[in-house]
């Protein structure tokens, strides 16, 4: 259990917690990460129309995940954490909820779809839901580590991707998106900030943010599952394209 690894290791030893729930749910977010559908991005090879769908998709995410930030922040134990949490907000509405219209315009696809709740598959109403559930009801550090797995694993995997863009440029564009020097200093200012609520004397349970994580990051496989077009849990499927 983390509480136990956190007890049995010297302080100069000792990494983030941040880390440590990386670390323990390492086999579902190498799984995410690693994903076929994020291959075929990087590859440039992945059907348009399924693309098409993630985006349909994402876009009513990120408005809940927005939403969802939100609420963090009106937790925000002190000015520099409310710092963090409103740029992090911010890199949501003011960049990635704009160019995932942008993208499913570029795919053809209608806005309209984007606008219409209704239309959330399944992972994604219990995906959002599970973070507007964690935000509302729990704490700062809870908040943010529901919130984590989707902004630290784009960010690892299109630093991967970066190092050799593909030729589709929608591929290349969404890859650029994450893969930037900014992304990835916010991830550590966000991750940073989990592991200095985490540093406070009376600071969260490390157990209970385990399983904030794990199933964030569960959720995060789910939905490239489902964005891809392959079983998922409780055998409904969707064909690929």
């Amino acid at each position: 259990m983390i509480s136990d690894v956190l007890h049995i290791m010297s302080e100069p030893e000792r990494e983030g917690v941040s880390a440590q729930l990386r670390h323990r749910g390492a086999a579902s977010w190498a799984a995410a990460t690693g994903h076929p559908m994020v291959h075929e991005i990087g590859a440039g090879t992945l059907p348009h129309a399924t693309f098409r769908r993630y985006f349909e998709q994402n876009i009513l995410y990120l408005k809940e995940y927005a939403r969802s930030i939100a609420l963090i922040g009106s937790r925000a134990p002190d000015l520099a954490a409310a710092d963090v949490l409103s740029r992090f907000l911010a890199q949501i509405i003011q960049a990635e909820i704009p160019a995932n219209l942008a993208f499913l315009r570029r795919l053809g696809g209608s806005a309209d779809s984007a606008e219409d709740a209704a239309a959330m598959l399944p992972v994604t109403y219990s995906y959002t839901r599970h973070l507007l559930s964690v935000c509302a009801l729990g704490d700062c550090a809870a908040g943010l580590t529901a919130v984590l797995p989707c902004q630290w694993s784009y960010g690892e995997l299109a630093g991967r991707l970066m190092a050799a863009l593909p030729a589709d440029q929608i591929c290349a564009d969404w890859i650029a998106l994450f893969g930037n020097a900014n992304y990835s200093g916010l991830v550590r200012e966000t991750t940073g900030l989990l592991d200095r609520l985490c540093a406070a004397p009376a600071g969260p349970d490390a157990d209970h943010l385990a399983a904030i994580f794990d199933q964030s990051t569960r959720y995060e496989l789910q939905f490239w599952d489902m964005a891809y077009g392959v079983e998922a849990p409780g055998g409904a499927t969707r064909e690929r394209e």
